[in-house]
């Protein structure tokens, strides 16, 4: 899969780990985002993981802030963008098997890196389930 990961100040670390993980897993990767702790704006870094999905550069996209909130409400600014805030392994699932994410939002100051990664796995490794959540899903969009 190809992927397409960001992060604001808070992130590096996560990102770090989550690019380790991804290699070993032999994914391809566009990095946007930063890798130092000095103040940046997140939605620079969201826009640019929302475009390369929104545009089908990337499979899906990785985004990464202090609380997940910003960047997530960045990238769903895109059309055919569904970024899901997730916190726990289940949520990661969930979004995956019924709202068809196709952008991970990880907040950084509430995860720890190893939640972090094996989000990201689960996210990764879970399909949207379709059925009866695909008439939702199809009603996300503004017309």
């Amino acid at each position: 899969m190809k992927i397409s990961i960001g992060n604001d100040h808070a992130g590096p670390d996560y990102k770090r780990a989550i690019l380790l993980y991804l290699e070993e897993k032999m994914h391809t990767v566009i990095n946007h985002g930063t890798d130092t702790f000095d103040s940046v704006d997140y939605p620079d870094f969201g826009h640019e993981v929302a475009y390369d999905v929104q545009m089908k550069n990337a499979d899906l996209g990785i985004v990464i802030c202090g609380s997940g909130n910003g960047i997530a409400m960045t990238a769903n600014k895109h059309q055919g963008v569904r970024a899901a805030l997730c916190w726990t392994k289940e949520i990661a699932e969930l979004a995956r098997q019924h709202n068809d994410a196709n952008v991970i939002s990880i907040p950084a100051r509430y995860t720890s890196i190893q939640q972090a990664v094996d989000m990201v796995d689960t996210f990764l490794n879970t399909k949207f389930e379709g059925g009866r959540h695909a008439n939702r899903v199809n009603k996300i969009a503004c017309k």
